[in-house]
């Protein structure tokens, strides 16, 4: 029996856009996982030994009843309000917070001995209706955020959560918080929309459309790859880290150090340092901590795309 084969983990958000690729991926990789979300996916999606619970995670004393029920080694936090302004701004950021809060509360007073929350890049305040600056680009962990709305701070919010249970806890618990970027899921690659209703080849033939997000994306699967070795890593590095989970190149076809200047020039001076395919958001401290490095790009994956799709209308 395999490390994996005796670690379950319980993830939050499970029926979502990046927890269903996040559930598939770990039960692949071999973990016995507990997809928790309000509304279950329809039978077929997942592996048929994955267990999903259905319950309201805002409701009084439930996150600590599921967690116990099922006694998870690990618990990944990703449940939340997932796009800006997709509800009003009091709303996300009562509902974010409060997840992060109780699941990461329940989690630690049980006991559980891996905690991990989802936060986002956009808590660097990139796209603020008042201005922008970083202090350089790439952008890192090291960065200061600024968030400028209310789904911004609600990830803030769940990062300083996090340190704050780990600072209470001190190393009896491990704790981690992770920022993917654009979430891109398989099926997007063939065509269906993404996050903001573009498609993946839409936003690559526009500039215009990834240009707010800083070209930043990630694929899903990449995003369960992440978590498998930050799961087997967590022993071993400082505890309470943030890491960028991000592509190993841009969203676009062409250097950012031309297209930031041109559709962001406030920071276009920064991105001079930005050569070839280099994407803005670095991925060096997944890399250097936890060896870390994404296998997909909109490259490979739009390609593989493309031949399944003839191979398929040859038939």
């Amino acid at each position: 029996m395999t490390e994996r084969s005796r670690t379950t983990v319980l993830v939050t958000g499970g029926s979502g856009r990046l927890g269903r690729s996040v559930v598939t991926g770990l039960a692949d990789a071999g973990y016995d996982v507990v997809s928790v979300d309000r509304a279950p996916v329809p039978s077929g999606v997942f592996p048929a030994q994955i267990r999903q619970e259905a319950v309201d995670l805002l409701a009084p004393g439930v996150a600590g009843s599921v967690i116990e029920k099922h006694r998870p080694d690990a618990v990944i936090h990703l449940a939340a309000i997932a796009v800006p302004f997709s509800a009003p701004e009091s709303v996300i950021l009562q509902t974010n917070s409060q997840l992060a809060f109780q699941v990461m509360g329940a989690a630690t007073e049980l006991g559980v001995g891996r905690i991990i929350t989802a936060s986002s890049p956009t808590v660097l305040g990139y796209g603020s209706p008042a201005g922008w600056m970083p202090e350089a680009f790439p952008l890192d962990e090291q960065t200061t955020p600024k968030p400028w709305n209310a789904y911004a701070l609600s990830k803030l919010l769940a990062e300083q959560t996090m340190r704050m249970f780990a600072a209470a806890q001190g190393e009896k618990i491990r704790y981690a918080a992770f920022r993917p970027c654009y979430v891109i899921s398989p099926e997007e690659w063939a065509g269906a929309p993404t996050q903001q209703g573009h498609t993946v080849v839409e936003r690559l033939d526009d500039p215009a459309l990834s240009a707010p997000a800083i070209f930043n994306y990630v694929d899903a699967r990449d995003v369960a790859d992440f978590l498998d070795v930050l799961l087997q890593s967590m022993d071993r590095i400082p505890n309470a880290e943030t890491f960028f989970v991000g592509a190993a190149d841009a969203l676009a076809r062409e250097p950012l150090s031309e297209l930031i200047p041109r559709y962001l020039p406030a920071v276009g001076a920064l991105a001079a340092d930005l050569h070839g395919t280099s994407p803005a958001f670095s991925i060096e401290k997944a890399g250097r901590l936890l060896g870390w490095k994404p296998k997909r790009s909109w490259r490979t994956e739009l390609a593989t795309s493309q031949l399944a799709s003839a191979t398929q209308e040859a038939r």
